[in-house]
């Protein structure tokens, strides 16, 4: 090729004039919008009714003093629908820089020089390199194209693939399924064909996961629940007091509603969730669809290729068993595809041309012969051939799968049997088999066997610990390569999958349905697989009840990626259909980021199940004190001066609590982390939000603490403390004991560990809360009294006391659970 490309100077001054090569965006929503979208909740639609309730009782009785009721409620709601734009505003900014990593490449000709740049760089003029997988960058005509097959359904609808040869257009968005070319570009971004559709390609999903919508039915369900509780409240307090007190009891009824709404439940989540992505793509895994992060944590089977992915990569010739190889290097160095100069191509080509010219032959003089016709690599038939023009005769080179250019070769059947026996010998020893041979004319049969190149790519040296963690976490790794079936064993013996033989694709084509059932149990190693099987792989795995990831890399990838649970795409050597397809694409291909993603996904839940139990077992104890509480005062008939029942908290003291509790020490909760997580087995994706471990925690735990809210309200009066004290000392109780409710709630069967942002959290939660019980002004805005010391000192006790009671139970229902789960393996 003659063209050197655009100048530097010049492909940046028809960047300016033509805009980035990107497809237009619809504008981000302004931010008063997301304010006000944050009240869409039917958890919101109770605070503002009970706001709205509130501020009209407060002018029907002429306005006197501040409607503190409805300042609490106000202040409540504003700072939930600030956190969420806060939390909105930063998931979206994780995955805009997730997409920045995730935006496809592509290899362009400047000054003479192949360079991978962003696609969004490219403009009209530029010369671009095209291979089997890509998708076209922009508008454009091929040039130099050898054998192409476009697929252009994304643009016209129709699935029949089109053939395209040298001056003819390709346009952006379609997809080369077959050979190589050159483009030239003409239209790019909003001019070019995909521009004029406005269609994005690839684009991060941010809709609603499957666990988010759990979560909204969640709230529902609690909402629902919340509306019954008020106007059992409500009534009974009608019954108690009769209607001359109605506005008091509708403010206490709405009061105790609001404590009992998780309103800070979609914003905890939106944080998680983008702490979760940030936290992954700093492990080199960008996750491209939100759905992907919960199904993370269900893996049950990771279903791996090896090169690359198990190995490093370096495809490094090792050895040439050749009896012409003087015409071997020469074939090696034609049947080639990549620029050693710049580093564009496939890495076992690459490898290839860098042993070709170490062995002293002029690789550059070799591939300046005239191509007369090509074939590229494909799964379906795994050899590559070049025919070129030498001596005004037609040669053809190939290089492939040593068993097919035997097969297709003209030696003698004893000496295509001693080729084979050697070829095996050498992949049981772990090299890569690569097979050479050429023959007269445009051919493929009839060949001159050249022999075998042998490749040494190791295995990556974290690999091995990232499958025994995989492992211990009740993963199963199974190894599916187009590798040598003894190759491919070889390796997974030296990385740790431990399996019973090896099956081929071959062998796959004749299994039923039960037979592959039954191989699966058994066998971990896949070897010679072309994508089809690895579709077929998928379906019975999921068959059994396995939730599958899946990696691949090439073209016909796409259907396993699309059909596993997590598709996971290489990001340094996919192409661009099976990054597009793929829930999670790994910058550094390498298997032990899948485990790191996996390990953060399940951390995810973890916190997630966290927050429940906090908020759930917090806002649990609130309704009992409160409802046991006022039925023990109507009982005894405990009133206060002005004839109304004395309730063990004031509305505005369950709002202050509620605020204080629900908002930043769950928020902190987001930030755990949870090493033990790949400690335990995979949780089932229909797993209840709450299992029943949980469950019990919330509901026991949350009696405790109310029932030692009650004592004290008892105590306080005996020990001669008047009954605006005890009240006062059950509030500052509630908050201070609920703050350190959040670390009972994070510990499940293993201890995290520490959390620096929930001490500050808890530490600065307490002082607030002792301001709140010593200044004056709060103490009257709360109808509480000034506690002396000793009360303190016994608010902080029973404080303590709770804490310890909530972890006793905690332990005791995850020490229940776990020796559960070990009598039900043993019993299996």
């Amino acid at each position: 090729m003659s063209q050197r490309g655009l100048s530097h100077r010049e492909a940046q001054a028809r960047l300016s004039r033509y805009g980035p090569n990107i497809l237009p965006e619809k504008p981000l929503e302004p931010i008063w919008a997301r304010f006000f979208r944050q009240f869409q909740s039917p958890l919101i639609y109770i605070l503002l009714f009970a706001l709205l309730f509130d501020l009209g009782l407060w002018f029907y009785e002429g306005m006197h003093g501040l409607p503190i009721e409805a300042l609490s409620i106000g202040l409540i709601l504003l700072f939930n629908a600030g956190l969420g734009v806060y939390q909105e505003s930063r998931s979206e900014r994780a995955l805009a820089r997730l997409k920045e990593l995730a935006a496809p490449k592509s290899w362009v000709l400047r000054e003479g020089e192949w360079l991978h740049l962003p696609s969004r760089e490219i403009v009209p003029g530029d010369w671009v390199r095209l291979e089997a997988g890509d998708r076209v960058p922009a508008d454009g005509v091929l040039r130099e194209a050898q054998g192409v097959l476009l697929d252009e359904s994304v643009l016209t609808g129709e699935s029949l693939l089109q053939e395209k040869e040298s001056a003819q257009e390709a346009f952006s968005g379609t997809l080369l399924v077959r050979g190589r070319a050159f483009l030239e570009v003409s239209r790019t971004g909003a001019h070019s064909s995909m521009g004029k559709l406005a269609l994005m390609l690839g684009e991060i999903e941010a809709s609603k996961t499957p666990l988010e919508q759990r979560l909204e039915r969640f709230g529902q369900q609690v909402a629902r629940w919340v509306l019954a509780l008020a106007a059992l409240i409500a009534v009974a307090g009608v019954l108690a007091e009769g209607l001359e007190r109605l506005d008091e009891v509708m403010v206490f009824a709405v009061a105790l509603a609001v404590a009992a709404v998780p309103e800070g439940l979609p914003a905890v989540l939106t944080l998680t969730l983008a702490l979760g992505v940030e936290r992954m793509a700093k492990r080199k895994a960008v996750v491209r669809r939100l759905a992907a992060v919960e199904a993370l944590g269900s893996v049950t089977v990771i279903a791996t290729d090896k090169t690359g992915t198990l190995t490093e990569n370096q495809m490094e010739v090792h050895h040439l068993d050749s009896p012409d190889p003087a015409r071997a290097l020469k074939a090696l160095a034609i049947a080639n595809d990549a620029d050693e100069a710049t580093g564009a191509g496939d890495p076992l080509e690459l490898g290839l041309m860098r042993f070709v010219r170490a062995q002293g032959v002029d690789a550059a003089a070799l591939r300046g012969l005239p191509r007369r016709s090509s074939r590229s690599f494909d799964s379906a038939w795994r050899y590559m051939r070049v025919t070129v023009e030498e001596g005004e005769k037609p040669v053809s080179y190939l290089k492939g799968a040593p068993e097919v250019l035997l097969s297709r070769s003209r030696l003698s059947p004893e000496e295509q049997r001693l080729w084979s026996e050697k070829a095996i010998a050498y992949a049981g020893e772990g090299y890569r088999v690569l097979g050479i041979a050429a023959g007269s004319g445009e051919v493929e049969e009839g060949l001159e066997f050249l022999g075998v190149v042998l490749f040494w790519d190791p295995p990556r040296p974290e690999v091995s610990k990232a499958i025994a963690r995989a492992q211990q976490a009740g993963i199963r790794v199974l190894m599916v390569t187009g590798d040598h079936p003894a190759t491919a064993l070889a390796i997974a013996r030296q990385v740790g999958i431990h399996s019973e033989g090896v099956l081929s694709g071959e062998d796959l084509e004749d299994y039923t349905a039960e037979a592959l059932q039954q191989a699966l149990r058994q066998v971990s190693v896949f070897a010679r697989v072309r994508p089809e099987h690895k579709l077929r792989l998928v379906q019975a795995l999921q068959a059994q009840g396995e939730i599958v990831a899946m990696t691949g890399d090439g073209v016909n990838d796409a259907p396993a990626l699309k059909r596993s649970d997590v598709g996971v795409a290489m990001g340094q050597r996919g192409s661009d259909v099976s990054r597009e397809v793929a829930d999670l694409v790994l910058l550094d291909d390498n298997f032990a980021t899948i485990v790191a993603a996996i390990e953060e996904g399940r951390s995810i839940y973890e916190n997630i199940q966290k927050f429940l139990r906090f908020l759930f077992s917090t806002n649990l104890s609130e309704v009992l004190l409160v409802a046991l509480g006022a039925f023990i005062a109507f009982f005894l008939k405990l009133r206060e001066v002005d004839g109304s029942l004395l309730l063990p908290l004031t509305a505005v003291q369950i709002l202050w609590i509620n605020l204080m509790t629900d908002g930043l020490p769950a928020l902190a909760l987001a930030l755990d982390k949870n090493p033990a997580v790949m400690q335990r087995p995979p949780k089932p994706p229909n797993a209840p939000l709450l299992d029943l471990a949980s469950l019990r925690f919330v509901l026991i735990s949350g009696l405790v603490k109310a029932l030692l809210g009650l004592g004290l309200l008892g105590l306080v009066p005996r020990i001669g403390n008047s009954l605006e004290a005890a009240r006062s000392v059950a509030f500052n109780f509630m908050a201070i004991g609920q703050l350190f409710f959040t670390y009972p709630s994070r510990r499940t069967e293993v201890s995290p560990p520490p959390n620096p942002a929930l001490h500050l959290v808890v530490l600065l939660g307490i002082g607030v809360q002792v301001l709140v019980g010593a200044w004056p002004t709060a103490i009257r805005a709360f109808g509480s009294v000034m506690l002396p010391l000793p009360l303190w000192g016994l608010v902080l006790a029973a404080a303590l006391l709770a804490w310890a009671l909530a972890e006793l139970i905690g332990r005791w229902f995850w020490q229940a659970r776990r020796n559960g789960c070990e009598s039900q393996r043993s019993l299996g």
